[in-house]
């Protein structure tokens, strides 16, 4: 058997003319059907980031069971072997490797979801096709029913819409897979991750303001606004159309800006359909031939990661932190509402290419990430993700600083369009920063606390701890020179 091949195709499954572009596999005998089955069925409810892992992780296991023909007695026990390998790679200590795969070893998160995308693909072949499951369920040890019964409480705990929920606990709650994913370790967020709010100012006004092109530097600057002070996402961003911008009835010089669902989101303007149909890809359709970009793939695709929306018309709307920020763009938006008028545009977004070559055209990820980090350039900035320099590191400055404004938790997870309060713990939980700062002032409270002082054993001061202890580490007096009692030995 030759080494399967990872490529995408376009798909059509009916006379409709329809397509989809999906990542397939291709073996010596052609697609790997039972895979393309697999894709097709979960297509609309799945993913193009969650296909691509279940053809990687295919393609892996396919490549382990080529190189390790009739070394196995059944399934499960190939199964168990390619997750060990996946965990500990296929390198032995003295670098050689037998077996031709030269896998290094992968992390455990990794490792976890190709292992949970394998074990969905088993169960559909199973089901549809009656093989043999290669990682079954099994019923559940006493400690795994207690993790299984401690994860379905944190996902229904706290839950947005768990009112509309079924509570009752699942049955496969006391089963467990027949080879699971290791633990992981918990991730603790910290400040890191947030965009320093001292260099913003910069970052919007010589950065993203300094483009050659005022139309460009207008379009990155809104963008930049809505990340940094509603919280967006730059996918969010690119989802906007330019009828979702309205005057603010309280204030005509602010705006209200409202991102639809890309899909069922309401059109504009009380548009339907010649069939009836007042929804967003119906109206794509029709009247420009077009997909939504959260249904696109490749460099064209948009995603959209909110389950909660604000109206009945499917949409969500940007609340604003501070204010004035919300006048600052409607002055910037209607300069840039300029700039789109002489455009030829074929579609309703609001965010566009401005270069030659694709003007008019949608604005991707891919060409806003370049803009951005172009903009941290000119500020001597490199984009770092642990610096907090990245595009999604706006949405973390904005989670918190609605935290250190105090709101309630309820508050916030409105204003980010969180499902459920856990979601927000990383946009919320006190940094390393604001930690070491929350002990100094505290600890400097209790020294000035007489109260404490009296009542406890007092704690020496540094003074005091430094004027002995140092005669074997510290003969020039580096250190211990400032004290009498040292200088007063020597003498």
């Amino acid at each position: 058997m030759v080494t399967p091949v990872k490529t995408k195709a376009k798909v059509i499954i009916d006379n409709s003319g329809i397509s989809s572009e999906l990542p397939i596999l291709i073996t010596e005998l052609g697609v790997l059907d039972p895979l393309l089955d697999y894709l097709l069925f979960h297509q609309h409810d799945r993913s193009g980031s969650w296909m691509e892992r279940v053809v990687h992780a295919t393609y892996l296991l396919m490549q382990y069971m080529e190189t390790n023909q009739e070394c196995f007695s059944a399934p499960k026990l190939l199964f168990q072997s390619f997750s060990q390998r996946l965990y500990t790679g296929t390198i032995d200590e003295y670098g050689f490797d037998p077996s031709g795969l030269y896998w290094l070893p992968s992390s455990t998160k990794t490792v976890n979801g190709l292992i949970t995308a394998l074990s969905g693909l088993t169960d559909f072949l199973s089901d549809k096709l009656g093989t043999i499951n290669m990682n079954p369920l099994r019923k559940a040890s006493p400690f795994e029913l207690r993790l299984n019964y401690a994860a379905w409480y944190r996902h229904n705990h706290h839950d947005f819409l768990g009112h509309i929920k079924d509570k009752t606990i699942n049955e496969t709650v006391s089963k467990a897979r027949n080879v699971r994913g290791r633990r992981t370790l918990l991730t603790v967020h910290d400040d890191a991750i947030a965009f320093q709010e001292t260099l913003f100012s910069r970052f919007y006004l010589e950065g993203m303001g300094g483009a050659k092109d005022i139309r460009v530097a207008t379009r990155n600057q809104l963008i930049l606004l809505m990340m940094h002070f509603a919280g967006c996402r730059e996918s969010d961003c690119l989802q906007l159309w330019v009828d979702d911008v309205l005057v603010d009835p309280q204030d005509p010089n602010s705006v209200v800006v409202r991102l639809y669902h890309p899909e069922e989101g309401r059109a504009p303007g009380n548009w339907r359909s010649h069939n009836g149909s007042i929804h967003r890809a119906a109206y794509l359709r029709e009247k420009y031939g077009l997909t939504p970009r959260n249904k696109l793939t490749g460099t064209k695709h948009v995603g959209w990661k909110y389950q909660v929306v604000d109206h009945k018309d499917n949409y969500i709307q940007l609340f604003w932190f501070p204010k004035q920020a919300a006048i600052l763009f409607g002055k910037l938006w209607r300069n840039y509402c300029r700039y789109l008028t002489p455009v030829d545009r074929q579609h309703p977004y609001a965010f566009i290419s401005f270069e030659e070559s694709h003007a008019g055209k949608p604005l991707t990820i891919n060409a806003f990430k370049d803009a951005y980090k172009k903009a941290l350039y000119r500020i001597g900035k490199a984009p770092t993700k642990v610096e907090g320099l990245s595009p999604h590191g706006h949405r973390h400055a904005m989670g918190r600083r609605l935290e250190r404004a105090n709101l309630h938790p309820r508050i916030i997870q409105k204003v980010m369009h969180h499902s459920s309060l856990s979601s927000q713990e990383p946009y919320t939980a006190p940094g390393i920063e604001r930690v070491n700062q929350a002990l100094q002032a505290g600890y400097a409270a209790l020294e000035s606390d007489d109260i404490t002082n009296q009542t406890t054993v007092a704690t020496p001061s540094w003074e005091e701890l430094m004027k002995c202890g140092f005669d074997d580490i510290d003969f020039d007096r580096a250190v211990t020179d400032d004290f009498s009692k040292v200088r007063d030995r020597h003498k």
